[in-house]
């Protein structure tokens, strides 16, 4: 029977562990990812057990631990045991971020069982060469703000390097002045998860590019190949002394990404309604679907 004592933290050093597991079992949700993991350890806790070559991760963010369905061969009796366990030690919301195939394989275990769409966590993916190209008429004003952009500003593209790691985390450090992230416990994790990146760059399999206004960072992007077909943009910041920075960073990002990738995920809106209509405004190509086990009341 699966219990808590079968889960250790998830550190640096289980990188090549997730690698050659998801070799074997992509995933397509960045919660997922390892660099995700190692990088919101502080705030979401991350763990994870290896039961019968199934890897089963949970996070705990205050004092609410919840999982994720068991990545690896299809095992009735583990996920029964999962189930068990997450509904003794969890809230009304035990296992998260379930795939549809997933949810699909849960309700024939499990008749009755109830699982409900979680809309917030859904991920945008789009087609790299709309978002390097910005094609046709539905890009026409995304493409007119990065000239406006480009025209006004100033501006060189940089791959992130050892020699720029401190610029970026000068310019984290004034980003996060600006949007108050002192008084915003979201945003202060996010620069935390931001500087783990940078800190440990060298350990994690992202890379990234900067935009220098008039020599100064206005705008970072941090990404990582996800799938042999899709890759995922992890963080992008920028700061709002010219107009358009972010469109640009968001392109600068994609041209070079559409080389290797078809696909790029740029992750959810977290029900967030402002950047739920920012991030449809790019016309995803499709969306990554989960959904969650719920309690019956």
């Amino acid at each position: 029977m699966l219990s808590q004592e079968d889960f250790k933290p998830v550190t640096l050093a289980d990188r090549a562990f997730f690698e050659q597991h998801y070799a074997l079992y992509p995933q397509v949700h960045s919660d997922n990812t390892f660099t995700n993991m190692v990088c919101w350890n502080h705030f979401a806790q991350y763990t994870y057990a290896f039961v019968e070559k199934n890897v089963i991760i949970a996070s705990t963010i205050g004092n609410v631990t919840r999982f994720r369905p068991p990545i690896g061969p299809r095992n009735p009796a583990l996920l029964r045991s999962l189930i068990h366990l997450a509904s003794e030690i969890s809230d009304n919301e035990p296992i998260v971020l379930i795939d549809p195939e997933t949810a699909v394989w849960m309700r024939e275990v499990c008749p009755g069982i109830n699982l409900v769409p979680d809309r917030n966590h859904f991920e945008y993916v789009y087609r790299a060469a709309d978002l390097a190209e910005l094609p046709g008429k539905n890009y026409l004003t995304i493409r007119r703000q990065i000239n406006k952009f480009r025209k006004n500003c100033t501006n060189v593209v940089e791959p992130i390097s050892k020699e720029n790691w401190e610029d970026v985390k000068r310019f984290l450090i004034e980003w996060c002045e600006w949007k108050g992230c002192e008084g915003d416990p979201v945003l202060a994790h996010e620069k935390e998860a931001v500087f783990f990146a940078i800190d440990h760059f060298d350990q994690l399999p992202i890379r990234g590019l900067i935009i220098r206004v008039f020599s100064k960072i206005g705008a970072i992007s941090l990404y990582e190949p996800m799938t042999s077909d899709t890759a995922l943009v992890h963080f992008e910041k920028g700061l709002p002394d010219c107009e358009g920075i972010y469109k640009a960073i968001n392109n600068e990002a994609a041209v070079r990404l559409a080389k290797n990738f078809t696909y790029i995920n740029r992750e959810s809106d977290l029900g967030v309604a402002g950047l739920r209509e920012a991030k449809l405004r790019y016309h995803p190509h499709h969306m990554v679907e989960v959904w969650s086990m719920k309690r019956d009341s």
